[in-house]
């Protein structure tokens, strides 16, 4: 009778209240525990370039969302951007135009509602590390970056091996008795 109980645990039946799911955590979701949920993200493609690297290094983040004057999504400048078109060409940080150097569409974004998942494989098929985040109106509500999707995928194995050896104690058994 016992063994069936851990069985079952294992198998799922009583053992998912212990397990995490990955699956439900959304794009807008990784989005609120973003560095980019701190800051502004999105820079006029008239700015110039130094005033990119000015917020990238003030912000401590790696792309920023391009928008045109009516504050439209018209593209995406990453750090990569600014060194394979600015500093390894030698072009003036000062006079380069945002919109001269920034990725152009089409941009690979994700739904407010993608998976972790989703957004991971999204980014991989790309070799991108950043996604913007479009709500059901096709507007722009957010920016993730690789990192929060690994920091979540971090935090659901830590969850994970806590609860493995809680269980592997005796706390936060079958019972519940916690």
């Amino acid at each position: 009778m016992l063994r069936t109980r851990f069985v079952k645990q294992i198998t799922g039946t009583a053992f998912s209240n212990y397990s995490t799911n990955r699956s439900a955590t959304s794009a807008i979701n990784l989005f609120k525990n973003s560095c980019y949920n701190k800051v502004d993200y999105k820079i006029n493609k008239e700015s110039s370039a130094k005033d990119a690297v000015d917020r990238f290094t003030a912000f401590n983040v790696g792309c920023l969302a391009v928008t045109d004057n009516t504050n439209k999504i018209v593209g995406v400048l990453s750090e990569r951007d600014y060194i394979n078109k600015v500093a390894s060409t030698g072009k003036p940080s000062e006079t380069t135009k945002v919109g001269e150097i920034c990725t152009y569409g089409p941009i690979i974004v994700a739904n407010k509602n993608d998976s972790l998942e989703t957004c991971m494989s999204k980014m991989m098929f790309k070799d991108i590390r950043h996604l913007l985040i479009l709500d059901d109106a096709q507007e722009c509500v957010g920016m993730i970056s690789i990192k929060d999707l690994i920091k979540e995928i971090v935090k659901d194995k830590n969850e994970t091996i806590n609860r493995l050896s809680f269980f592997n104690m005796g706390k936060g058994a079958y019972f519940g008795s916690e």
